[in-house]
């Protein structure tokens, strides 16, 4: 008689939950991170020509060589760093963790942060190791020096900025990091675009860094496009456990003839910070609600009664990230992305009826 799944599965993988995205058809959607906006008709059009004419028939540039030196270009890459491309970051984070697990070894990592850092480190078999973040979600930077100094993590992982409090760390604290660890150390640089700041003109002064990027906060979201950038050693080693032909056709036809004007996508990462001042500032003005700063295109707030609060969102057809009880730093908190105005005012406006409902809002959180 066959097994049940149960019988031959990984005890660690049983106790896990998959990683859950509701569905969001008739709402609002602001749980995700997206860029609200749709690249310009023109640019459509040329993008329609372009997967028109792909050769789907066949297998996709192994090495995705235009793509890549289209990357550089618009990425501004230092001389003398490799880039390899994921299916996403977390396609990236899988390999190195691959790469990286022999038996034994460590993963290092702070809390609250991406919970994919976790949840691959344990598919691939890595101990993980978490850094409480301090009450303000800064970086505990002794913390952090005392555990790689004792731990000997073979990678760590820094969000920057950190998802999902929106903030970046003191840089100089990042530094000590990197100039302390022996294994690898990789800055998760996927909202860099709304941030101001930047690892990636440092790769050439650490050798064991490297700097990964997505296009999905960009607006690309759609195309499952990562960027991993750093020392070749380190690239080439890597590249070992990357699937074949990982980056599909028109992901390599459709991105790099986007990133030809990348003044697009600048333009639209421009709206967002505007409107996140924007969301921020009203955010402020509402009784009730304790807003995080942010150098990313989403906003962390604390209310009272988070539970109560999301709901009487979800019931207004109005979608944002209830992080209330997923770490004790996010007790009542919600995240919500920036959209478009028209995306922020109804979100606004939902939130103003929630926190009147039942005296959610009735008291500081």
């Amino acid at each position: 008689m066959p097994l049940p799944p149960e019988r031959l599965i990984r005890d660690d993988i049983l106790r896990l939950s998959a990683y859950h995205v509701p569905d969001s058809a008739g709402f609002v959607k602001l749980d995700a991170m997206e860029n609200p906006y749709r690249l310009p008709q023109p640019l459509c059009e040329a993008l329609g020509n372009i997967a028109a004419d792909a050769a789907l028939n066949r297998y996709p540039d192994p090495s995705a060589r235009v793509l890549k030196a289209r990357l550089r270009t618009a990425m501004n890459v230092p001389h003398g760093i490799e880039l390899l491309l994921g299916n996403g970051s977390d396609e990236l984070i899988q390999m190195i963790a691959m790469a990286l697990a022999r038996p034994g070894a460590t993963m290092l990592g702070v809390e609250p942060s991406f919970v994919m850092y976790r949840m691959i480190a344990t598919f691939c078999g890595l101990r993980y190791q978490s850094i409480p973040l301090r009450e303000d979600f800064a970086l505990n930077v002794d913390a952090c020096l005392e555990a790689i100094a004792r731990l000997r993590p073979a990678v760590t992982f820094i969000a920057y900025p950190n998802n999902p409090t929106a903030n970046l760390f003191d840089p100089e604290g990042v530094s000590r990091m990197i100039e302390t660890a022996s294994g690898l150390v990789v800055v998760d640089e996927a909202y860099y675009a709304f941030a101001g700041a930047s690892f990636l003109p440092r790769l050439a002064d650490y050798p064991n860094l490297l700097i990964m990027r997505t296009v999905s906060k960009l607006g690309l979201a759609g195309l499952r496009l990562g960027v991993l950038a750093g020392h070749p050693d380190w690239i080439a080693e890597l590249d070992k456990v990357r699937l074949p032909y990982n980056i599909n056709v028109l992901t390599q036809l459709l991105a790099e003839r986007i990133l030809r004007e990348p003044q697009v996508l600048e333009d639209q990462a421009a709206a967002i910070c505007a409107e996140r001042s924007r969301l921020a500032s009203a955010l402020t003005r509402l009784a009730g609600v304790q807003v995080f700063p942010s150098n990313a295109n989403f906003l962390l707030f604390r209310v009272r009664r988070a539970a109560d609060v999301f709901a009487a969102l979800v019931a207004q057809r109005v979608l944002v990230k209830c992080l209330d009880r997923t770490h004790p730093l996010l007790a009542n908190c919600l995240r919500v992305t920036v959209g478009t105005p028209a995306e922020n005012d109804r979100f606004l406006q939902a939130l103003t009826t929630s926190l009147a409902a039942g005296g959610i809002g009735a008291a500081a959180p």
